[in-house]
């Protein structure tokens, strides 16, 4: 894992569809797109612009969002990075907080909509 990389899990008592639908809700109320999707793992990779409700944050961000069955219920693990104009990873360059931030908005975003 690289320097910039974030890796965070949640687990939420809500069944996986219901939990799946409120990540798809979250990307797209933050402004982010979906990438790539594979509904039947459960998996989404998401994109984030620099601008996101107004916010000009300055990196763009990728997502990787896993949704799996746990035994306390849903769990959801993502790892963020931020990346160039044209989708690379970045490995230097990187201003401080991006990441950071877009993850505490998704997680914000998930639970008001599982709520």
């Amino acid at each position: 894992m690289a320097a910039y990389d974030i890796s965070e899990e949640k687990c939420f008592l809500q069944p996986e569809e219901q939990v799946f639908q409120a990540v798809l809700g979250a990307i797209a109320g933050l402004e982010g797109k979906v990438i790539e999707q594979d509904d039947s793992e459960r998996k989404i990779k998401a994109y984030f612009p620099k601008t996101i409700l107004g916010n000009t944050l300055g990196d763009r961000t990728h997502l990787l969002i896993d949704c799996l069955l746990d035994a306390e219920g849903t769990k959801i693990s993502v790892l963020g990075y931020p990346v160039d104009a044209v989708q690379r990873k970045l490995m230097f360059g990187v201003r401080k907080g991006v990441t950071r931030k877009v993850i505490t908005w998704f997680w914000a975003h998930v639970d008001h909509r599982l709520k």
